[in-house]
């Protein structure tokens, strides 16, 4: 069975699991030069390693040179949202959510499923609860990410309060979805010193803040750190690079207005797969996991 094959026929059978796939039956899988053997030995490697920022420098590593990819996902306020599925190439964030949620997987068929719940409020696969905003990955529950700016700030970190997705002649950034108040907290980039790089983690989820009303950041990215540099990995929509790319930080953030830093909390890798009560969908969970233990 080649790897589009298994990923489909996976994401059929979780689709009979109620509450775990609303909108897996019209996924759209695109594995790229990836077979479902190789991710699982990328997720195995990454299991054996202690802190979740090992895991995600190293699971990102094997994604640098993926072409960038710009309007990958599918839906909107008229257009029925579909669970995209794409190694072959990646925006900012779905660089980002990816890398998360294989962070998280048990194994290559339980990554469907983490995709959904880094991606989607309560995995619900749906335009009105994607995570559409960086901040939406602290700020609602489910991402197991946690705001450490104000930490690695240092005192030297800001507050502003943001009318998300309001523009400021009162129009919308994304349509057909809600502005929020939200506090958004960054670091302006000339307050950012040796000391304040040295309390970074390889890992940690970076945003570049945005001064624009309604945005809370305009680009994000993970950071690495190799020997005394510490490099900005991110999937660049520069004309002339457009692929996933490692960047010097410091020189990246010139003329920037800040920095937001996120931080990935639970080293553990758990499936979501959780059986109700029911004997049939019990029977329909164990069928899963069987195939989740045989995948190569």
């Amino acid at each position: 069975m080649t790897p589009f094959k298994r990923l489909q026929s996976i994401l059929f059978i979780l689709c009979l699991l109620p509450g775990l796939a609303p909108a897996a039956d019209s996924a759209l899988v695109n594995l790229g030069r990836w077979s479902d053997a190789e991710l699982a030995r990328i997720i195995t490697a990454a299991h054996r390693l202690e802190s979740p920022g090992e895991q995600i420098v190293a699971i990102s590593s094997h994604f640098l040179a993926t072409p960038y990819v710009a309007h990958s996902l599918v839906g909107g306020p008229r257009t029925a949202e579909r669970l995209v599925i794409n190694l072959a190439g990646f925006d900012c964030f779905t660089f980002l959510d990816t890398v998360e949620a294989l962070r998280r997987a048990a194994d290559p068929a339980d990554f469907p499923v983490q995709l959904r719940q880094v991606r989607y409020r309560g995995g619900k696969v749906a335009y009105e609860n994607r995570r559409h905003f960086f901040s939406d990955w602290v700020a609602v529950a489910g991402t197991e990410i946690d705001d450490v700016t104000a930490t690695v700030g240092q005192g030297r970190s800001r507050v502003v309060v943001k009318q998300l997705n309001l523009k400021d002649d009162g129009g919308r950034w994304l349509p057909g979805i809600s502005v929020t108040r939200r506090e958004i907290v960054y670091i302006p980039a000339g307050s950012i010193d040796g000391n304040l790089l040295a309390a970074l983690q390889a890992g940690d989820y970076v945003g570049i803040y945005s001064d624009k009303a309604g945005l809370d950041v305009s680009h994000t990215g993970l950071l690495v750190k190799k020997g005394q540099r510490f490099l900005l990995r991110h999937a660049s929509s520069r004309d002339g690079v457009r692929r996933v790319v490692d960047v010097d930080l410091p020189e990246y953030l010139r003329g920037k207005p800040g920095l937001v830093v996120y931080r990935a909390r639970t080293p553990a890798f758990s499936s979501t797969l959780r059986c109700r009560p029911a004997s049939l969908v019990r029977r329909s969970c164990r069928y899963a996991s069987a195939l989740i233990e045989t995948a190569p």
